[in-house]
């Protein structure tokens, strides 16, 4: 018999009790940050089902990894803890398990309308990598800086190519997003543009969040990497296409990157998405020996960003993408990561990059959409090129079928004036 919770959760829901995912909430504004699971439209208190006794397990019983402030201490504890509070937590929202569905009080303490609580970051995120892993995208990008003859530059079929971004201006989904002011590129013989960025973009990316990490000069083996990862959030990467257009020759993105970056609240684990798992694409050439994997995997996430224009009611879908078209898969990203021995750390943050399929309608960011602002988007009667002051942008992920939904709810920002 499949899975069912006591929980009333409707057929279209995120959050079954096959989802589960992790997040971080206060139930009151002034009231304690604690970790929470999402379950239909409510959030289980994870501390309160902690100080009732009911996490007995042997990893997790005496632990106090669930009254702190963040999931960071639980996702440090490994695959062995998430197993099991998973199969705790399943049992005690299964529609014929007593223990929480009939005890009234502990249901008062435990579960919260999820429109009432706020949501916070889920992690304490120390270091934050982005990745550029679809090929798509990469062909796109090149495309249209270095023409089609040789889009792709040769390394990026052999390495997962990343840069180090900053984690201190990572925001939580609903956070707005001030237009960065920067330098642009000059024109003629007049110095360099300074002001609010003119090419202000969305990118559609997921991270992964991971979990024990490992030591200083000690590698992931490629086909361990699972292991230390504990899930995914969706994330929009905002770019300033202008800003970063000048500044990243030759080190890379800097400014043009780091002035915000969303994530969405819900953590949805491996565990979850396992059903959801799908061979990735075929590598041409065959990596080398320590990217090589025993079996690539990708999961089947289906992907869409809507743009609401500034000043409209309703908002228009301009992408559906999917997960399962990113090249590089998540663990050969983490083992490139460490293949020098660099350390990661429980809630580290990896983006994907932007995640782009093979259609113009799939392709993940303003840049590709508009093909650098040459092909306006039509928006219920108004164009973009590129963001504008109050435009929201909604990003949205689901598994769907086996009989349920494993969704991430969504990521959203407004863009507001750059500071006089």
């Amino acid at each position: 018999m499949a899975l069912k919770s006591f929980i009333q959760v409707h057929s279209d829901s995120h959050f079954p009790i096959q989802n589960l995912p992790y997040g971080v909430f206060k139930p009151q504004p002034g009231g304690e940050a604690r970790p929470g699971v999402a379950i239909g439209d409510f959030v289980l208190d994870l501390s309160a089902i902690a100080n009732a006794g009911l996490f007995d397990g042997p990893v997790l019983k005496n632990s106090d990894c669930f009254v702190q402030p963040s999931l960071n201490k639980f996702l440090g504890m490994g695959r062995p803890a998430w197993k099991e509070a998973r199969a705790t937590i399943q049992k005690l929202l299964s529609f014929d398990e007593p223990t929480l569905r009939d005890n009234g009080s502990l249901r008062e303490k435990a579960l919260f309308p999820m429109n009432k609580v706020q949501m916070l970051l889920p992690i304490v995120i120390g270091d934050y990598t982005d990745f550029f892993s679809s090929m798509h995208h990469a062909k796109n990008c090149g495309t249209i800086f270095r023409g089609p003859e040789n889009p792709i530059p040769a390394n990026w079929f052999h390495l997962p190519i990343a840069y180090h971004g900053r984690a201190s201006s990572i925001v939580i989904s609903g956070t707005d997003i001030i237009r960065p002011r920067g330098q642009g590129h000059p024109t003629g013989n007049s110095p360099p543009y300074f002001g609010p960025s003119l090419k202000l973009d969305f990118e559609l990316e997921m991270a992964a969040v991971i979990g024990p990490g490992n030591e200083l000069g000690k590698p992931v083996d490629v086909n361990e990497a699972a292991d230390h990862i504990f899930g995914l959030v969706l994330m929009n990467d905002w770019s300033a296409r202008d800003i970063q257009a000048w500044e990243y020759v030759p080190l890379g993105p800097f400014l043009g990157k780091s002035f915000g970056t969303t994530i969405s609240p819900w953590i949805v684990t491996l565990d979850a998405l396992e059903p959801f798992a799908c061979d990735a694409p075929k590598q041409e050439p065959i990596p080398l020996p320590y990217l090589t994997e025993k079996k690539s995997r990708n999961y089947d996430i289906s992907l869409e960003v809507e743009i609401k224009p500034t000043g409209q009611e309703h908002s228009s879908v301009v992408t559906r993408s999917n997960f399962k078209h990113l090249y590089w898969t998540l663990t050969q990203q983490l083992a490139h990561h460490t293949i020098n021995g660099c350390n990661l750390r429980p809630g580290d943050l990896l983006g994907t990059g932007t995640i782009s399929g093979p259609e113009p309608e799939s392709h993940g960011c303003l840049l590709e959409l508009t093909w650098n602002g040459q092909r306006p988007l039509s928006l219920n009667g108004s164009t973009r090129k590129f963001l504008e002051d109050g435009d929201e942008i909604i990003i949205t992920g689901c598994c769907k079928g086996n009989g349920y939904n494993v969704g991430f709810g969504t990521c959203s920002g407004k863009i507001v004036p750059a500071p006089l």
